[in-house]
């Protein structure tokens, strides 16, 4: 697992999160496409800038983009000497690296001291200078902008957050000028109601609030947590729910909605879960093709674990 320094931002690799010395912290956010400005620097564009700082004694971090700056810089503020981004921590280049990255993911999420999530089309100016108990009334003007632009930030419909969300134990969100706006805990009510796509399918307030775990539900509502995500690739639809259901299975992009098929067949080696096949769908077919069938189609099943006799 490669992590980079917050003080100068340079990689150090080490065989897995628990060999890294002191915490760490992770960042979850939207990746940049080529309208939005810069692209995102990828793990050789760090190590380049590396090289060429270590001939010339300058500081990396002066030349990184700014996200990666920035979140450095507030990650050492907060005391950690380490931060874990995607973008720029995994070698994309590298197989087998990916694939551990892929499958190893919601680990890295969970192990992280704090993942900040950065809400690059949400203002925080006005409502962080609130008290907390302004934030929680609803009828103040400020709060319901906020509210508004949270709804609609494009950080709830990447598909790879979902599991940023759920994984961690301390979520910390940032607005565009990087300043903390609130926990997932703070706002696990507002957060419900943002993930809410047909009724009681959003994302439980028990779960963000750690009162719950995500594996107290069953596959079929897991499933339709996913809701609002979206991903670029097909096959990530998958790919992004592996950390949910504890599973590990090889990415094979270029096999489109038939990975959604492996993924159902893993879990229920796993799983006695019969909740995996409450969904409606094309007659004759016991699997889905996509997690949004578990949305708006899937039909509401209790699960209840088959006895097991006492010899």
């Amino acid at each position: 697992m490669w992590v980079l320094s917050t003080d100068r931002t340079e990689l150090h690799f080490f065989a897995s999160p628990k060999d890294i010395p002191e915490e760490y912290a992770a960042l979850s956010h939207v990746w940049n496409k080529p309208k939005d400005g810069p692209p995102e620097q990828s793990f050789q564009d760090i190590h380049r800038i590396q090289e060429k700082c270590a001939k010339d004694g300058t500081n990396p971090r002066n030349f990184v983009s700014e996200k990666i700056r920035r979140c450095c810089e507030l990650a050492e503020k907060h005391g950690y000497k380490w931060v874990w981004i995607d973008t720029c921590c995994i070698d994309k280049m590298s197989s087998t690296e990916l694939s551990e990255a892929i499958n190893s993911m919601f680990h890295y999420y969970s192990l992280a001291a704090i993942c900040y999530g950065y809400l690059r089309d949400v203002s925080g100016t006005a409502f962080s200078s609130r008290s907390n108990t302004e934030k929680r009334n609803s009828l103040l003007p400020d709060y319901r902008s906020w509210y508004n632009s949270i709804r609609a930030s494009i950080w709830f419909s990447r598909g790879w957050t979902l599991q940023e969300l759920i994984a961690p134990r301390f979520f910390v969100f940032l607005s565009r000028s990087w300043e903390v706006i609130g926990t997932k805990a703070d706002f696990a009510e507002l957060l419900h109601q943002v993930t809410d796509v047909e009724g009681d399918l959003s994302i439980p307030a028990a779960v963000l609030r750690l009162k719950a775990s995500h594996t107290d539900f069953g596959i079929a509502q897991r499933m339709s947590w996913f809701g609002r995500w979206q991903t670029t690739r097909p096959e990530d639809q998958a790919y992004c729910l592996l950390g949910l259901f504890k599973i590990h299975m090889p990415p094979l992009y270029g096999e489109g909605n038939n990975v959604f098929r492996r993924l159902q067949e893993e879990i229920l080696k796993q799983s006695a879960d019969t909740t995996l096949f409450a969904w409606v769908g094309p007659s004759g077919s016991l699997f889905a093709t996509s997690p949004r069938h578990f949305g708006s189609n899937w039909m509401q099943v209790v699960y209840k674990p088959p006895l097991v006799r006492q010899t």
